[in-house]
């Protein structure tokens, strides 16, 4: 193994969002450095369950775009939901070429 081509590994203090401490080690900083987290486990929503995609409306966006997938590929069609077929017809649809006058 070559020498001296690794970085320190060092104690470092941890300090989560609400105040609890902990020490560590790590490649971070220099020894005895205290890193300050904003966002952690302990209170980002992804972690605790605070964000309910049905208010966001993307859960409903998923369904929608791809509520017919697993009917295509085990061969059975499901029929849309009716906001889910006018919005993807409008998307669908081509725009319209001006025609050209020659004189």
């Amino acid at each position: 193994m070559k020498q001296d081509i690794h970085p320190d590994y060092h104690h470092i203090t941890i300090v989560m969002s609400d105040g609890t401490k902990y020490d560590t080690r790590s490649t971070w900083g220099k020894e005895g450095d205290v890193l300050q987290l904003d966002v952690d486990p302990k209170t980002h929503p992804a972690w605790v369950g605070g964000i309910n995609l049905r208010k966001t409306g993307q859960m409903e966006k998923f369904q929608n775009r791809f509520a017919n997938f697993a009917a295509a590929t085990s061969g059975t069609k499901k029929e849309a939901a009716p906001a889910a077929a006018s919005t993807k017809a409008v998307a669908t649809e081509a725009p319209k070429k001006k025609e050209e006058k020659k004189d």
